[in-house]
């Protein structure tokens, strides 16, 4: 990750990443001298030599591997001189909004995000909070041939406006290359250093596919024989974050020629899977790491090299989901 200018700290405490002092909190996003933790899963992988992983993206400042593509592109629209006069919009389902308007917050930048039906009111107060105004956006304001991206179409009609667009930009994480560039430089590079060259595995989910595409160039670069597994929920899932690409437009920065699988999960082995984690392993995560997990603990064990899975955030902005989750269940135990 490119270092940050200083923000007007004093000369006699300079940022010292040796003893966790920064000058801007944006310093703490990972790179390869900061990467977030790699952690052996133990009981939720199949018994044996397997050697399965999770790297915990919830460790970034903003709570999601989102700050790292954030971070990117509005330090790439800044330079480009993008940002100049402009409010900023995002179509999101809530992290990449959440990394945006805390780093908008900071360049002094106003936030516009659409979200889609079903975003945790977690992540809503989160984004009201630091400020971004949220626009809530039912399914049915986009085409009938992509009936989930009503969010996007809500945010291009910002930028594409006769009376907004030269009031508005848009980083458009589904489109911009500075979101593969944010996994090819620092992700993919992590990995490769924190399994000393040995991953033999990778699987993330399908949403803006920068993480699968900028990892995945980066380690078959590597070695061409890593596999990259892509994870996709079903259609009318209710995992956030995620994308059915039958029913969403494929995101234009998806590189399909470094996947060399799709694996498709239901929604209840996600969240049986998520509660494994928090109860088995102490890893309080978000339903997406469960549904990576539970693919990756399938095949764990029957390839070469350790495999990495990625959890893309933590599971407090998931309460109400989770609430739900537990039913009958957690009112016996409340």
């Amino acid at each position: 990750m490119s270092q940050i200018v200083s923000s007007g700290t004093s000369p006699h405490l300079r940022a010292d990443p040796a003893r966790r002092r920064y000058d801007d909190v944006r310093q703490l996003i990972a790179g390869p001298e900061n990467p977030t933790p790699l952690v052996r899963l133990n009981r939720v992988a199949p018994p044996g030599d397997c050697e399965l992983f999770v790297k915990l993206e919830w460790y970034n400042p903003f709570g999601s591997i989102k700050d790292r593509p954030a971070y990117y592109m509005l330090q790439e629209m800044a330079r480009r001189g993008g940002l100049d006069g402009r409010q900023l919009v995002e179509p999101t389902s809530g992290n990449t909004g959440i990394a945006l308007a805390a780093i908008a917050a900071l360049m002094g930048k106003k936030i516009t995000v659409t979200i889609p039906d079903g975003v945790p009111e977690e992540k809503i107060t989160m984004l009201r909070m630091l400020g971004a105004e949220v626009w809530p956006t039912p399914d049915d304001l986009c085409p009938v041939d992509h009936p989930k991206d009503g969010a996007i179409a809500l945010a291009l009609s910002f930028v594409q406006g006769e009376a907004t667009k030269d009031q508005y930009t848009m980083p458009y994480q589904y489109e911009n290359p500075d979101n593969v560039k944010a996994h090819y430089e620092n992700t993919g590079p992590e990995i490769w250093n924190q399994t000393d060259g040995r991953v033999g595995c990778f699987y993330a989910g399908f949403g803006t596919c920068g993480t699968l595409t900028g990892v995945g160039r980066f380690l078959k670069e590597r070695n061409p024989n890593v596999k990259i597994v892509a994870v996709e929920p079903h259609k009318g899932h209710r995992l956030p974050g995620m994308k059915n690409l039958a029913e969403s437009k494929t995101p234009g920065i998806l590189d399909r020629s470094v996947i060399d699988d799709v694996v498709r999960i239901e929604d209840d082995d996600a969240y049986a899977m998520t509660k494994r984690l928090f109860r088995e392993e102490g890893l309080i995560v978000g339903p997406t790491t469960g549904a990576i997990v539970h693919v990756a603990a399938h095949d764990a064990g029957r390839l070469p090299g350790p495999a990495v899975a990625i959890s893309p955030d933590g599971g407090f902005k998931y309460t109400s989901y989770f609430t739900a989750l537990l039913g009958e269940e957690g009112l016996a135990q409340a």
